[in-house]
């Protein structure tokens, strides 16, 4: 029988019968899943995946005992995708379950694995899942202790991460649980062991958790490779990746692959036909046009509280936590139990709160990102967003956290802080309808990841340096590997390079007489252990009260700019800082005063490509306005009077006197990254010219200059040929190159910020990178970690290639507007000027005599009435 014979003949309703097929590369039918009739244009290649496809979705696979009885028992019935799951799992097929958040995808990636040891138990590991939070795999650890137990199956489950006592963690590599849960850190560890092979040799399955959140990651790249390495442990090892909202599905097959083929893995999906209850709040208080706090609409946000029955508050940055937090907690006059949950706190606080939250016990829990992933609370009612969220995928994401079950509606209220803000929120909720998703696809792998991995490898094994380039290409992210490449970043491994090998201490490999390469001593083993990972977080201190217990972790600048009586808000708390004694700050709980807050780095995340086209097309068609609040309305019908809309594919340049100076305001919409390159880079032009440029302010949205002299030759200022030596004299000059080199140093281990016995301060890492880095920009310019840095800086700080695309798209679509004064688009951009040096609920909660003049410049108000939009 024929490919397309089979497939007709699933198509309708014959379930392998041998039906004979139209003839033509196409077919026609009546589907049977459905009854609709419908025709596929289609080859054999495609013939032979949908046949794979419709068996696994329409096949009855039971449910065997004591699973079925105990589904029953609870009422629950099994959802279409986990009988799918099983079906992959029996055909031994890798497979990526992208489901909505409540759709039991946790369960449906252990199904196959309890219901196979159930039958046939094992005493090795059989099951390794990976999550990208420590507190998601203590999360999915509890939920799977309670069908173990109720059903008698003998399965042992256990977590492992940096948490894990070491006691525990060594008896795990000798006598292995059957079910493990752990963390990409925790995966290249246990790999970078001895005993790895007799560990994972016997391993039948990986489920990887929230796979869009680690694929085209640092994390993610290091844990690719280390799913290269468990294949060639344990050939026969199974994946599984596990997912919500996924932007690019081939992408993420390939990056699940063994082979990196994306038609290596079978996708199967499960439509969430819900569609959210989400709201924008219609503030009744003046909308501010700065700020980022939305303090204005806090008290409306605790009604909302009140009125639901639990509550996540997400917020952007953990300083806006803080922040939030401790307003709410100034309006509780119900005394409702809420709480704080960001990753700086220390982890007996986070824990605590993860269990009275799943317990039931918090009305509310204010939450950056720690808590977008996974948790499984069933009983949240409500998600706020305070601040716009910055992309659709996200806010998809958060949004899930509400109504955690396919059979209830999520419910979201988004709070934006300012004007523009409500703008993005609109964008966000009109892409959450129509169900679109943002982000970019997985790109190729980070060398210095590679570097730490063949490292790791080293300690577990010698290798041949043949045999383990062909594994790492085998991993998505370094599929396009040049042989180059990896041998400049194996040379690093193995003596520092060039510049470098003549210094002991970066002579980390030796070589053995066969060739292979092994880890030269036991001492670079261990450092290896006591720094692996990606994840490079500012140096922080510990925040300790004064005869008492440890709070948490401020970044350690923060710390040394305070003298001894400020105060500052942290852990829901005002403190007052003592002094620091041995590496931890000491403090005092204080009442009152003006706090300063901690500022995180990298708190703060870019509009997302995706939202900023939806804002620039709903600027340019004043019929979609309706739905914004009147005063948002006004200011923009106020711009069209006085200038004009940016529209959806030009560049809006509007330049204005004030104050002396001569200002340029670009309404580029690329996020703050692209436009703080882009500042500047155009500066560096300003300054050529003679402009005498003087500053620049950079938002999500837009991007002003201020100079003693107007621009004239607006084309040549915008030209894309300033990505060429502009671009690079910017980059070495500035302090973006050597910010980015720590953190690759650290990753690929040239710098070690642990050592036993001993942690180096922040102030010593920067300054043992800055030497490094000097060091090898005279004497070996290509050095492979340079390169790395390049490339990291272009993706990250810089926003190089968004950048680019934003200066192609707009070439000859310059609209250049000369203004008497600021317009009032230009007013935000302009309060933000200066802003970073105020405190910051100062900004949201009134504007001074300067702010309310330039509003009146713009509006044409008087001062007495200026503020009142």
């Amino acid at each position: 029988m024929t490919a397309k014979g089979r497939l007709f003949g699933l198509l309708t309703g014959g379930y392998g019968k041998e039906v004979p097929p139209p003839p033509g590369p196409w077919v026609e039918g009546v589907d049977g899943r459905d009854g609709a009739r419908r025709s596929w244009v289609i080859d054999d290649e495609q013939v032979t995946r949908a046949v794979g496809a419709l068996r696994i979705a329409i096949m009855d696979v039971p449910l065997p005992e004591p699973f079925a009885s105990w589904f029953a028992a609870r009422g629950w019935r099994v959802h279409p995708h986990q009988l799918a799951m099983l079906a992959a799992a029996r055909a031994g097929e890798h497979a990526l379950l992208i489901a909505p958040t409540g759709g039991g995808k946790t369960l449906s990636g252990f199904l196959p694995s309890l219901i196979a040891l159930a039958s046939g138990p094992t005493g090795g590991l059989h099951t390794l899942y990976i999550s990208p939070l420590k507190a998601l795999t203590v999360d999915v650890h509890r939920n799977l202790e309670q069908p173990i137990a109720e059903m008698g199956l003998g399965i042992r489950a256990e977590t492992r991460t940096g948490d894990t006592p070491p006691g525990k963690r060594r008896r795990q590599r000798h006598l292995p649980p059957q079910l493990l849960m752990t963390t990409p850190e925790s995966l290249a560890l246990l790999l970078s062991y001895a005993d790895a092979a007799a560990l994972f040799g016997g391993l039948a399955c990986v489920v990887v958790d929230e796979l869009h959140a680690l694929a085209g990651t640092k994390r993610g790249d290091l844990l690719a490779l280390g799913l290269a390495r468990l294949s060639a442990l344990a050939p026969g090892c199974r994946r599984v990746g596990l997912s919500a909202t996924v932007a690019w599905p081939e992408a993420l097959r390939a990056w699940l692959s063994p082979r990196a083929e994306a038609s290596d893995v079978r996708v199967i999906e499960c439509r969430d036909e819900r569609a959210p209850d989400v709201s924008i709040l219609q503030t009744s208080q003046r909308l501010p046009w700065s700020g980022h706090m939305a303090v204005h609409a806090l008290a409306e946000v605790y009604r909302a509280i009140e009125r639901a029955g639990t509550s996540i508050v997400f917020v952007n940055t953990r300083a806006q936590a803080e922040l939030v937090f401790q307003h709410l907690w100034y309006l509780n006059d119900a005394n409702l139990a809420i709480a704080l949950h960001h990753g700086s706190l220390a982890r007996e606080q986070r824990r605590r709160v993860e269990a009275a939250m799943a317990e039931g016990r918090l009305r509310a829990v204010v939450a950056t990102s720690s808590l977008d992933l996974g948790i499984d609370w069933a009983s949240v009612d409500l998600v706020v967003q305070i601040g716009a969220p910055k992309g659709a995928s996200r806010l998809i994401q958060r949004i899930g956290r509400a109504g955690h079950r396919l059979d209830l509606t999520s419910r979201a209220l988004l709070v934006p802080a300012n004007r523009f803000e409500v703008l993005e929120c609109r964008a966000a909720l009109d892409a959450v309808r129509a169900r679109t998703l943002d982000g970019d696809p997985p790109g190729d792998g980070g060398l210095e990841v590679l570097a730490q991995h063949l490292l790791g490898m080293a300690c577990a094994a010698p290798f041949a340096s043949d045999e383990m380039y062909d594994e790492v290409r085998r991993a998505a992210p370094y599929a396009r590997l040049s042989r180059t490449d990896f041998d400049d970043v194996l040379r690093f491994v193995e003596n520092g390079g060039y510049a470098l090998s003549a210094y002991d201490r970066w002579r980390r490999l030796e070589r053995l007489r066969d060739g292979r390469l092994r880890v030269a001593s036991r001492r670079f083993a261990q450092r290896y252990r006591m720094n692996v990972g990606t994840i490079v977080e500012a140096v922080t201190m510990q925040v300790k009260l004064k005869r008492g217990r440890v709070l948490g972790e401020v970044e350690e600048y923060f710390i040394q700019g305070l003298t001894p009586g400020d105060t500052f808000v942290f852990a829901g708390e005002i403190l007052c800082f003592e002094g620091i004694h041995e590496t931890k700050a000491i403090v005092t709980r204080a009442v009152g005063g003006a706090p300063k807050v901690p500022a995180y780095a990298g708190g703060r995340l870019p509009l997302s490509t995706h939202l900023a086209g939806r804002v620039r097309a709903m600027l340019a068609e004043p019929e979609h306005w309706r739905e914004l609040p009147e005063a948002v309305q006004e200011w923009l019908r106020l711009q069209s009077d006085r200038s004009l809309l940016p529209g959806p594919d030009d560049l809006l340049i509007e330049c204005f006197p004030r104050g002396g100076k001569q200002f340029l305001v670009a309404y580029c919409f690329e996020g703050r990254n692209a436009h703080q390159t882009l500042g500047m880079l155009l500066s560096r032009r300003m300054e050529r010219a003679g402009h005498g440029p003087l500053g620049f302010v950079a938002t999500d949205y837009v991007l002003a200059l201020w100079s003693l002299r107007s621009v004239d030759d607006m084309p040549g200022l915008f030209a894309e040929d300033m990505l060429g030596d502009d671009l690079e004299e910017w980059m070495a000059e500035s302090s973006v190159l050597k910010r980015t080199f720590r953190n690759v140093a650290i990753i690929a281990g040239l710098i070690e910020r642990r050592q036993p016995g001993a942690e180096k301060s922040g102030r010593q890492m920067t300054v043992n990178s800055d030497l490094i880095y000097d060091v090898l920009r005279l004497h070996e310019p290509g050095h492979v970690l340079l390169r790395a840095t390049r490339a990291d800086a272009a993706r990250g700080f810089v926003d190089l290639g968004r950048l680019a695309k934003m200066l192609a798209r707009v070439q000859g679509k310059l609209v250049v507007r000369k203004l008497a004064k600021v317009s009032p688009l230009a007013v935000p951009v302009l309060l933000e000027i200066g802003r970073e040096q105020v405190g910051g609920l100062a900004y949201d909660e009134l504007l001074d005599e300067a702010a309310r003049e330039l509003i009146a410049d713009a509006t044409g108000q008087s001062l007495a009435t200026s503020t009142t939009g």
